[in-house]
């Protein structure tokens, strides 16, 4: 029997730059960060009252029937794991729409347009679609980011982004482009009166011998 398509808020959330840690640290280190990642999202979605939809490789693609409760489920992922990470930002999509479940999985316009708005997010950044906003109301601050173009969807989409309460902006490695905490810096180098932080010894003499 076909399940009735009800409205839901889906929360698209993934590592970026993780294809630079891959690049910079191989395929194992990269596996173990995904899985500690995953994990974390895990622990919070009792607390947001949401549920892991599925995992695809450094992703994780999770539905709440509040949206303002996959509001707050974002933030905390985002100013949470993702601004204690040494190495990795996390970067989220929202989108609220129909879609409909079957089996384990959920299937709709909604999931497909969260991934995209999540394509569109920059490392600490949740997005959101017009429709998420409306039905989160005032209660979260939002900046409009204009209309964007997405791959398979017929119209442009207005995007907004979540005013969260974040630590400023991380430093970035200029070897392998991932954001350091500088506190847990492997390396560090000053060059012309600027400092450099580093990820690890290899990307810190690559950076010496160029």
């Amino acid at each position: 029997m076909s399940a009735r398509a009800d409205v839901h808020t889906f929360v698209f959330a993934d590592l970026a730059g993780y294809t630079a840690l891959t690049e910079a640290h191989g395929d194992e280190h990269a596996a173990d960060e995904a899985a500690a990642f995953c994990e974390a999202v895990r622990d919070l979605l009792a607390e947001h009252r949401a549920e892991e939809v599925k995992a695809i490789g450094d992703a994780m693609l999770l539905r709440a029937g509040e949206p303002a409760r996959a509001a707050g489920l974002a933030e905390r992922i985002v100013c949470g794991y993702g601004a204690r990470h040494r190495g990795l930002g996390v970067r989220v999509g929202l989108h609220t729409g129909t879609a409909v479940r079957r089996g384990d999985d959920w299937f709709g316009s909604a999931v497909n347009v969260a991934s995209r708005v999540a394509d569109a997010a920059r490392a600490g950044e949740v997005l959101c679609t017009e429709a998420t906003m409306q039905a989160i109301g005032p209660a979260v601050p939002v900046r409009d980011r204009g209309q964007h173009t997405f791959k398979n969807l017929a119209n442009p989409i207005t995007v907004y982004e979540l005013v969260l309460a974040r630590r400023p902006e991380l430093p970035i490695d200029p070897i392998c482009r991932m954001a350091i905490d500088p506190e847990q810096a492997a390396e560090r180098r000053l060059r012309n009166g600027v400092e450099y932080f580093f990820c690890s010894e290899r990307c810190a003499s690559t950076f010496d011998e160029a």
